[in-house]
């Protein structure tokens, strides 16, 4: 029997067993043909991108609704591996300095893997990242793309270093330092070269 564990402005996710079902909520403000049209675009987009991080051997969940080209059964719901563990955003703060440290690196790793495979989160925040096992998981792509511009990139970076500076402010600096010690692949000092860029743009605006 399904459980519903969380619900989004874009989705309602239910656990059942071992897997989580997310469901996208149909907009009553939108017209129903492109309501339809918008919510099969977007859980086909998350389902492929899901299934190309799996493939590279970036700790995501695995996605198992899906057809032999990587498109989900079914038009508005992907059936989805449950990661058991501790969201970082709920216990980052708890655990000991050199666990926090270790947690950061780790996810800092999965992060350059996704970027250097061109493949951007949109959400990126503690929020959606899960420890397992000394593993890092990523979850929760459904504002994911693929992209191969810096600045996408970067703004992924500034998601997650928005989220230490509220939610883990008492060592936010040290944190993504650690993050960026995991953050290692041929282009990651171009990307937190552009990271200064989006933050000064961010400052401007307010």
């Amino acid at each position: 029997m399904k459980k519903l564990i969380a619900q989004g402005a874009e989705a309602k996710i239910f656990l059942n067993k071992e897997r989580i079902s997310k469901e996208r909520i149909s907009k009553g403000y939108r017209h129903p043909e492109l309501d339809n049209q918008i919510r099969k675009s977007r859980t086909k987009h998350e389902g492929k991108i899901l299934l190309k991080a799996k493939q590279l051997k970036i700790n995501v969940p695995e996605i198992f609704n899906i057809n032999k080209k990587g498109e989900p059964l079914s038009k508005f719901n992907l059936e989805i591996e449950y990661i058991p563990g501790d969201r970082l955003s709920e216990n980052l703060n708890k655990y000991p300095k050199t666990k926090q440290k270790m947690a950061m690196e780790k996810l800092g790793e999965q992060v350059a893997k996704l970027h250097e495979n061109d493949i951007i989160h949109g959400d990126l925040t503690t929020s959606n990242t899960i420890l397992f096992e000394e593993k890092v998981f990523i979850i929760d792509f459904g504002l994911g793309c693929i992209s191969t511009k810096i600045e996408n990139k970067a703004v992924d970076l500034h998601l997650i270093k928005q989220a230490l500076e509220a939610k883990h402010f008492q060592n936010h600096e040290d944190l993504f330092k650690q993050f960026c010690n995991g953050y290692k692949f041929e282009e990651s000092d171009k990307i937190l070269e552009r990271l200064e860029v989006v933050e000064k743009r961010g400052r401007y605006k307010h």
